[in-house]
């Protein structure tokens, strides 16, 4: 009886110290030391809350950068990926339709190369970035439908990418959403 009395007891103090007071703690830090990182990054624009840099959100309409599909379809409650794998009839069959899709969209030559970002899902679902290349592949189209000089657009997506982490890991990328709402202001 006095071994379950323990187990019990252990089971409360350590339930109470790694379950409450340890997540209270760690968020009051953060709140503390980086109150808009730990708020979730969110992104206003006259006072309302637009999106997360930390979330892609999907922009359909032809007058916008799009970003990565999304297995999830851009659910944050349901994040995650497809889980095909490169053999996949299925899944092949996808990446050929979206392939095609983006090259149609883009006014793209049969045998372009296109970015694997912009037709491949990433792992959670909800990538924000995309690579600069798949960024550039875009800038004719949102050119011509925002009537807006290509360089102008250009610039605008190498003005907003950024470096790989620590000069080394990953590459440029640009934030779909940020760059986007630049694309606004320049309108």
């Amino acid at each position: 009886m006095k071994e379950i009395r323990t187990t019990i007891y252990v089971v409360l103090v350590l339930s109470l110290l790694l379950g409450i007071l340890y997540p209270l703690l760690v968020t009051g830090i953060g709140q503390l030391a980086f109150p808009w990182r730990a708020s979730g990054s969110l992104v206003t624009v006259s006072g309302r809350v637009v999106g997360s840099e930390l979330i892609g959100q999907q922009f359909a309409s032809l007058r916008y950068f799009h970003g990565r599909p999304s297995a999830s379809d851009y659910n944050a409650l349901a994040s995650g990926a497809s889980n095909f794998g490169p053999s996949n009839a299925s899944f092949l069959a996808l990446v050929r339709e979206r392939v095609a899709a983006l090259r149609t969209e883009e006014g793209l030559p049969d045998r372009a190369a296109v970015p694997a970002d912009l037709v491949l899902a990433s792992g959670s679902g909800l990538d924000p970035d995309i690579s600069v290349e798949g960024a550039l592949v875009q800038v004719r189209r949102i050119a011509e439908t925002r009537e807006l000089d290509s360089v102008v657009v250009r610039n605008l997506v190498e003005r907003m990418a950024v470096a790989p982490f620590l000069g080394a890991f990953g590459e440029r990328r640009v934030n779909v959403l940020r760059l986007n709402l630049a694309l606004d202001a320049l309108s």
